[in-house]
């Protein structure tokens, strides 16, 4: 490749860099990332059964990980 293509690429790359890092301060200045209704509409709408239901998940992974562990302690076997 020339020279001068090489320059080019380098000089259109650092400038789109700069152009996205400009976006994401301006966004984040802005306030653009924040949420504050997140919370409120989680408590809003979140009724008994969907917490119940959540509950009862993080039971089953907790149950699928003593499972698995014990399943480890079964097949484990010494290296020679």
């Amino acid at each position: 490749m020339s020279g001068n293509i090489i320059i080019l690429m380098l000089g259109i790359s650092t400038f789109l860099g700069a152009a996205g890092l400009a976006a994401l301060l301006w966004g984040v200045k802005t306030g653009q990332f924040d949420d504050h209704s997140k919370f409120i509409d989680a408590a809003r709408f979140d009724n008994e059964e969907d917490l119940r239901d959540a509950a009862m998940m993080e039971e089953k992974k907790k149950a699928r990980e003593k499972k698995r562990k014990e399943e480890k302690k079964k097949h484990y076997m010494p290296v020679d």
